[in-house]
């Protein structure tokens, strides 16, 4: 079983920025793949995107390409997103969840139901 957990949501200011984080119980295979979702109230869940745990490859949804950037940390068995140039319409919850199989590809954005593990996700408000 892996557990992930989110941190360093809240709240900030429109054109602000914050950095996520998604540290992992144990250390994930080399093989494993974190990716990032959000949920605004009333909306579908979407895909920001996805990176791999040993290889730094990634995918973005096109829509977070620009302002948002996956990275890293094996040492620390952390995954963070940064996110920049905040903007109200990106008040969401944001988690993040991890696949053996799945590559950062497009199946994390069409096919998130075959993902194994999700965290508990946390609150991002951006304040216009």
């Amino acid at each position: 079983q892996v557990q992930l957990v989110e941190s360093g949501g809240g709240l900030v200011q429109a054109g602000g920025s914050l950095r996520l984080s998604c540290k992992t119980s144990r250390r994930t295979f080399d093989m494993w793949t974190v990716g990032w979702f959000r949920q605004a109230p009333g909306k579908e869940r979407e895909c920001l995107g996805a990176i791999s745990w040993s290889r730094n490859t990634t995918y973005y949804a096109d829509f977070a390409k620009g302002r948002f950037t996956f990275a890293r940390d094996n040492a620390k068995d952390t995954v963070y997103l940064q996110m920049n140039s905040l903007k109200p319409e990106d008040t969401a919850v944001y988690s993040c969840a991890a696949d053996a199989a799945l590559l950062p590809s497009t199946p994390w954005a069409t096919r998130s139901d075959l993902v194994s593990y999700w965290g508990q996700g946390g609150q991002v408000t951006v304040a216009s």
